[in-house]
């Protein structure tokens, strides 16, 4: 049996081993990625669309997530879990922070991840030191979509690229153990790779981070729209539909349940039951 994935396994493979990721919001996906192979579970505030319908994932509350957290943690992964903080549960104080990623930890989280760069410091800072793991997120944050219009590409001008590499030496330095790098230009996700000792891992940034993250629901066809920076690897979504519609079709037409699906009484007990029957209703 192969041993559970820590954080010293993911420093470990910083430019030796592509660290591979994945979203997981419930039991049987878990069990599912982990079973697949996947270095890490991203218990994902990204639920807040894919799963909730949501139009953005700042429309989630922390205790949503904690319910989605606990059902990833009833698997009992090998994989690492990381659980997003949600929008409005570090931003406020320390203080709030602080408290919001214990009560993660204490559902199961073995690190959280945080949008931002250099204005979080502090923040990823303290939670390091009272033995929190942080995973830093750099580029498109989408917690700050009302402030940047929209899901835009990021790193386009070299003055904001700089600022990128700023943000990921910032979370570097308060002692964040990997930085996941989204929708960014890839010479610029490349750049940061190169310049910080912790790993990196790209979504829709290109393949020279040291690892890439994917939403499950996008790799396996269950996106409603999928983004172009991501493969599909499957249909399900298509497999989902077709099952059901045979399911609508057999039980109208009446094919299901048929007699292998049910177990009816014993010759002697029915009737017994028919006698019963007779004796109470006529």
């Amino acid at each position: 049996m192969k041993s559970k994935i820590t954080i010293k396994d993911f420093l470990k493979k910083k430019g030796k081993e592509k660290i591979v990721m994945i979203t997981a919001y419930d039991y049987p996906t878990a069990k599912l990625v982990d079973e697949a192979g996947v270095d890490g579970i991203l218990v994902g505030d990204s639920v807040a669309m894919v799963v909730l319908g949501r139009k953005s994932t700042i429309y989630l509350e922390l205790e949503e997530l904690i319910h989605h957290l606990k059902a990833v943690v009833a698997a009992n992964p090998r994989a690492l879990i990381v659980a997003d903080m949600p929008f409005g549960s570090y931003e406020v104080s320390i203080e709030d922070a602080v408290r919001n990623a214990i009560k993660l930890v204490k559902h199961g989280a073995e690190a959280v991840k945080l949008e931002g760069g250099k204005e979080i410091f502090n923040v990823v800072e303290k939670l390091v030191k009272i033995g929190i793991p942080v995973m830093g997120h750099i580029g498109l944050n989408p917690q700050r979509v009302l402030r940047l219009g929209g899901y835009k590409l990021m790193g386009k001008k070299s003055e904001q690229a700089i600022e990128i590499i700023d943000d990921a030496k910032a979370l570097e330095e308060a002692g964040a153990f990997a930085i996941v790098i989204e929708h960014t230009i890839a010479e610029v996700a490349a750049e940061v790779t190169r310049r910080v000792k912790i790993p990196t891992i790209c979504i829709g940034s290109g393949p020279y981070c040291d690892g890439q993250i994917a939403v499950l629901h996008d790799v396996i066809g269950l996106g409603e729209t999928i983004p172009y920076f991501i493969k599909k690897y499957a249909d399900i979504g298509i497999t989902i539909r077709k099952a059901v519609e045979k399911y609508v079709e057999d039980v109208k037409q009446g094919l299901f349940p048929g007699p292998e699906h049910y177990r009816t009484m014993e010759l002697k007990e029915k009737e017994e039951f028919e006698k019963l029957l007779r004796k109470r209703y006529g």
